[in-house]
Order: C-alpha cells, then sequence, then structure tokens
C-alpha cells in the first residue's frame, strides 16, 4: 500500500511525458506567431488556411490515402486467410510458417525497407506508390493476423459443425456464418492497418522514389521554418483523425466480443 503513491506519480510522470508534445501541437497550431515558442501572442486560424491552400499537401495527402486504403485492405484479406487457417486447420510447418508471417512485429522496419529495396532494385522494378503498398503490407499483416486471430478463436465451433450438418458447404459456411460473426474483427484490423501505413514514414521513405507521400512530405517541410506552423496544423487534424479512427476501432472490438458472448478484459481504451 505504501508503494501506491509513489506508483501514481510514476504513472502521472509518465502519461505527462508521452501525451505532453501532443498536447503542444493544438495549443502551437492555433498560435498567431510562426516562432514555436512560449509566451502565446493569439488566436489565429492562417495556419489551417495555408495547409488547405498547399497543392503539394494536398497531393501527399491523396497518394497516403490510396496507399493507407490499398494496404489495409490487402492485410486485413491476408490476415482472414492466416487466421482462419492458424485457428481451424492443422498441418505441416504451422508453427514456423506462422512465424514467418508475425517476423516483421519483431525485425527493425529499417532492415525490411532496406531488404525490399534491394530485391526490387535487383528485379529491375520501379519504385512507386506500388513499391510502398507491398512494402508497407509486409508490415500490417502481422498486425491483422494478430487481431483476427483472436477474433476467430472467440467463435463458437458448434455454430459452423451444425450448419455443416444442415447441407452446407465449407465455403457457404464460412460466407453466412464465421464472416458476419467476426466483421466486427475485420472491420478494427481494416482500421488499425489504415491508421499504422498512413503515419507510415521509413518504407515510404526507402520505397517511395520521390513520389509525394504524407509522412515523408510532412519531414521534408520542417526543414523550413515558415512551413512548421503549417505542418502543426496539420499534425492536430492527424491526431483528431487517428483518434476517432481508434475510437471506431475500439467500438467495433467490444461490438465484437459482446456478439460472440466473450467478457471484455481490456482494449484500445
Amino acid at each position: 500500500m505504501k508503494k501506491a503513491p509513489i506508483l501514481r506519480g510514476f504513472t502521472l510522470a509518465y502519461l505527462l511525458f508521452l501525451y505532453s508534445p501532443i498536447i503542444l501541437l493544438p495549443i502551437f497550431a492555433f498560435n498567431d506567431s510562426r516562432v514555436v515558442a512560449f509566451p502565446l501572442t493569439g488566436f489565429t486560424l492562417n495556419w489551417f488556411s495555408e495547409m488547405l491552400g498547399d497543392v503539394n499537401l494536398r497531393n501527399a495527402a491523396k497518394n497516403s490515402l490510396i496507399i493507407a486504403l490499398s494496404v489495409a485492405s490487402l492485410s486485413t484479406v491476408l490476415g482472414i486467410f492466416a487466421a482462419r487457417a492458424s485457428v481451424r486447420y492443422s498441418f505441416p510447418g504451422k508453427a514456423p510458417l506462422m512465424g514467418l508471417i508475425m517476423l516483421p512485429l519483431v525485425l527493425p522496419e529499417m532492415i525490411v525497407a532496406m531488404a525490399l529495396l534491394v530485391v526490387l532494385l535487383s528485379l529491375n522494378i520501379t519504385l512507386s506508390l506500388l513499391t510502398v503498398i507491398i512494402g508497407q503490407t509486409l508490415i500490417c499483416t502481422p498486425f491483422a493476423v494478430a487481431i483476427l486471430t483472436s477474433a476467430f478463436q472467440s467463435l463458437d465451433r458448434s455454430l459452423e459443425e451444425a450448419a455443416m450438418d444442415l447441407g452446407e458447404t465449407q465455403w457457404s459456411t464460412f460466407r453466412l456464418i464465421i464472416l458476419p460473426l467476426v466483421m466486427p474483427g475485420i472491420l478494427v484490423s481494416f482500421l488499425i492497418c489504415f491508421t499504422i501505413s498512413f503515419d507510415e514514414f521509413i518504407i515510404a521513405n526507402f520505397l517511395g522514389s520521390g513520389q509525394p507521400i504524407l509522412s515523408v512530405y510532412i519531414f521534408g517541410q520542417f526543414r523550413f521554418p515558415a512551413k512548421v506552423p503549417s505542418m502543426l496544423a496539420l499534425g492536430t487534424v492527424l491526431v483528431l483523425f487517428s483518434i476517432i479512427l481508434l475510437g471506431v476501432a475500439e467500438y467495433f472490438r467490444r461490438r465484437g466480443i459482446a456478439k460472440a458472448g466473450g467478457k471484455d478484459t481490456g482494449g484500445f481504451l
């Protein structure tokens, strides 16, 4: 009991250290000065107007949306297949194969990016948005597999067996029974992979070949002090966007647990 105040103090200090930079983003995004420093000089929306009027920024955001939607879709589909095979079937080499699928979770992303760059260049493949999608799908698929494995494990297997006893095929059982039950997990997987892809920098920087991608564009703009306030405004918008996506993902996660009759033991929020 004597350690409780110390632990509470440590928790508060950790949360302050973690979230204070995020709290400072909107403060300086609305500050009427190009200099990021205290004291604040006034309230303005000019930096948001400047951000919206940046054509290069809009192109980078459009490319990032294309990449994120593609990566989230591909990763979720691959995650469905891998998670279903992992939970439902037994086959030779299952454990090593699933380990290889999950390996990008523990490999340094810099190493993965360099390895992909070498392979793509050796195959004479031109770097483009497609190569970024391939690289980020490799990174995001393990997250999809982890989320969807939990969703498939929470299913009552007797429902599948009952459907097949009534004459349904394996495919129709999967389509009519399994997929609707794991749909909240699929939506959570899609949203998490979308967020990871949209924020990802290393793969985009290595494999984008100068294509305007939002994370790379933001990094480049911080070299110019005059562009910093509009980037802070953009950061404020992205933080709000990420919080909304995380909230939606948590809603569907809890909905999926309730539908499966499970008990919520914690989550994103």
